[in-house]
């Protein structure tokens, strides 16, 4: 209904610039052909120029409306929002799935967006639920990453842990290990949690 609603406010804006235009395009007769075809070139730069601003902001409320749906079936954080799968799958495969939904797997930046993951968690799946986190030591093994490429800050992890060498270079919050790191192989299969940045 709204996307409707947003194409409609589209078409209105669409024909109130044209008509603005057409009230406020100068009177005076060009003096040449070539002063025509540089007004008509200029004017059509600025009519793609204000279609091009209209379709950005209609961008950006569908993926606002978007956010607020997942925010609604998850659950909000300060400035993130948390979203459960409950179905188990390869981390490769649970990392293509938060993506395609417009987010990363969850990545706690600190002692307290982990409390908050593993609290959810708990609520979601139950209080022995394993899930992938959206860090991996694939690239150099013992020097774990995020889904940017950065090195992690914040770590959690259940010591020894990560001791899993290059057998296990994923990372999973352990709720019978009360939220606690273990490293695992990337091959098994887990539920997930997909994060998503919200203002």
């Amino acid at each position: 209904m709204r996307l409707r609603d947003g194409c409609l406010l589209l078409g209105v804006l669409l024909l109130l610039t044209h008509n603005s235009y057409q009230q406020n395009a100068p009177k005076k007769k060009p003096n040449t052909k070539k002063d025509s075809d540089t007004q008509a070139s200029a004017a059509l730069e600025d009519l793609q120029q204000q279609i091009d601003d209209i379709v950005k902001e209609l961008n950006l409320l569908k993926e606002q409306q978007a956010l607020q749906t997942v925010c609604l079936r998850g659950t909000k954080i300060p400035g993130k929002c948390f979203l459960v799968d409950t179905v188990k799958k390869r981390y490769h495969t649970a990392n293509e799935d938060c993506i395609a939904k417009g987010g990363i797997l969850s990545t706690p930046l600190s002692s307290d967006e982990n409390t908050q993951l593993y609290d959810y968690v708990r609520q979601s799946i139950g209080p022995d639920a394993e899930i992938w986190l959206g860090i991996n030591d694939m690239q150099t093994e013992g020097v774990w990453k995020d889904q940017t490429g950065s090195n992690i800050r914040y770590k959690n992890w259940k010591l020894p842990q990560p001791n899993g060498g290059s057998a296990k270079n994923c990372a999973i919050l352990s709720g019978a290990s009360g939220g606690k790191w273990l490293d695992d192989s990337c091959r098994e299969e887990r539920a997930s949690v997909c994060e998503f940045n919200i203002v």
